[in-house]
């Protein structure tokens, strides 16, 4: 972290108080489930189930993902054709895909009732059903696998060309080549980005709600939800909260320790030194059998939603107009505070360094913590003071914005220590402090960057289908809640013009926000 010339002052404690108070609200919850559980821990056999399948469905996840990834991102580091840049961009979308978009998608594709299952019976063979570990494993895969390929495209891009041409030079055979100079990057990057993405399955609730379920594929988010939902359990829920969030830990403490893709250089790998036409048929058919894996589901619900889209129930729009004040308050939220404490972080480590590291990855935990373990442990603090289901919507404000805030503070706190190397030491000798410091020196470095976080946070928060799921009713429901609801009670036709306008709200909203940042850089 870049030296500040200015000491720590209001700013700077403000937006270090902030930081303390997040910390201390998560560490909150998570004692406050510890102690409701009285610390026994006493599994039932449906407690143990659910485990053991959050942990299955976990590892079958991140195992599929790198293995279909793997070559996927070999094919396209080795191969230059049209569109691959489009194409290397658009795998960047399923993190902002809502969830229940997908899975609508999905279905329409693998379900019961979906395409591959009626070619099946014109053949002769029985229907899918994908209900249960092959769909959530299934739905895990579409989102994952263009998470660890963009992770291993770094990793390919750290390997220069003069490595492959030497290898050329050498006389390597394509298994040489990728044992010598390949497979000593993918033991790098492999254990990180699976980590990775057995992290992001654990906490993965809106999956597990809708093709889970049942003793047999529960998972401990989707016992929790049972638990406060259904059987208002709350010793059971803080249990197994308790539990989910050790999980989490390990497993974000492991992926912490793993090593992670190097910087991009000047030579990196370029096709016609890497591959020639060694492999060529088979790289792009695997990339065109990923791309219609991936494509195939958005598409179908663009086309099945396009024919409801003006037909949608007055539900569906009161709950849009919700989503999207939702949405927007906590990106606003989100930004704000990133801020606040990216300020504080950069203007602490001129004179605590360690102690300004520290403080930025104890916020980066919290990417760790499930919403629904901070949900779980608000409700049980809040429940003898307010009524939680009245304040469900604030509540979901401020965990949307808490979740965001790791993504925040990582492209803001590089931007605010340029700022303040670039432009500090003039702003102390004319004085600026505050909002004039705020305008003239930190903005126009961070009009970029805030506009990004901005708009990843609207539309996470866009299409979440987590607290709410606890805590909405009827009068507080968002757009993803809404199309559940719709999903639940069969009206496929309605859903998918709902998955269509979340589809465009989403992506809508993001574009629009991120827009706003460039245009002001240009100007």
């Amino acid at each position: 972290m870049a030296e500040c010339v200015e000491p720590v002052k209001l700013t700077g404690w403000l937006g270090l108080t902030i930081a303390a108070l997040i910390l201390l609200g998560c560490g909150a919850a998570i004692l406050v489930l510890i102690d409701i559980s009285g610390g026994a821990f006493t599994l039932s056999p449906a407690d143990l189930a659910a485990i053991r399948f959050t942990l299955v469905q976990a590892g079958l996840s991140a195992v599929g993902s790198i293995v279909i990834a793997v070559p996927l991102a070999r094919a396209l580091a080795r191969r230059r054709f049209p569109g691959r840049d489009a194409v290397v961009t658009a795998l960047g979308a399923p993190f902002l895909l809502p969830v229940l978009v997908a899975v609508l998608g999905l279905l329409a594709i693998w379900g019961r009732n979906g395409a591959l299952s009626s070619f099946l019976e014109a053949l002769g063979a029985p229907r899918l059903n994908i209900y249960g570990l092959t769909g959530v494993v299934l739905a895990h895969l579409f989102f994952n696998i263009p998470l660890v390929t963009r992770l291993l495209l770094q990793g390919w891009a750290s390997i220069t060309a003069e490595h492959f041409r030497l290898g050329h030079q050498l006389g390597f055979g394509p298994y040489v080549r990728f044992r010598l100079i390949e497979l000593p990057m993918l033991r790098t990057v492999l254990p990180g980005a699976g980590l990775l993405v057995f992290l992001l399955c654990i906490t993965s609730f809106a999956i597990a709600l809708t093709l889970g379920g049942g003793p047999k594929a529960t998972t401990v988010e989707l016992a929790i939800y049972q638990a406060i939902r259904f059987d208002f359990d709350l010793t059971r829920a803080g249990m197994l909260a308790a539990i989910q969030t050790l999980l989490c830990l390990l497993v974000a403490g492991g992926a912490m320790l793993t090593g992670t893709p190097g910087e991009a250089r000047a030579g990196m790998i370029r096709a016609e030194g890497a591959a020639g036409r060694d492999g060529l048929y088979l790289d792009y058919t695997i990339i065109g059998a990923a791309g219609m894996f991936l494509a195939a589901p958005v598409g179908v619900v663009i086309l099945r939603g396009a024919l409801t889209l003006t037909d949608l129930p007055a539900s569906v729009v009161e709950a849009a107009i919700r989503s999207i004040l939702v949405a927007i308050t906590s990106a606003a939220l989100s930004v704000t505070v990133g801020l606040a404490i990216a300020v504080g972080l950069v203007r602490l480590a001129i004179f605590r360094p360690l102690l300004a590291r520290l403080g930025e990855g104890a916020i980066l935990i919290v990417l760790a913590i499930s919403p629904f373990v901070l949900a779980t442990g608000w409700f049980i603090l809040l429940r003898g003071h307010v009524d939680p289901f009245a304040i469900a919507l604030p509540m979901v404000v401020g965990i949307n914005a808490l979740m965001a805030l790791p993504f925040a503070l990582r492209s803001f706190v590089p931007a605010v220590a340029l700022a303040e190397r670039t432009d500090g030491r003039l702003a102390d000798m004319l004085g600026l402090t505050g909002a004039t410091r705020l305008r003239h020196v930190l903005l126009p470095h961070m009009r970029g960057p805030v506009a990004f976080a901005a708009g990843l946070a609207a539309a996470l928060s866009m299409g979440d289908l987590g607290v709410i799921a606890l805590f909405g009713s009827t009068s507080t429901a968002t757009l993803p809640l809404v199309m559940y609801q719709l999903m639940g009670a069969y009206r496929m036709e309605a859903a998918a013009g709902a998955a269509l306008l979340l589809l465009i709200l989403s992506f809508g909203l993001f574009a629009a926000i991120d827009r706003m940042g460039k245009t002001n850089d240009r100007i």
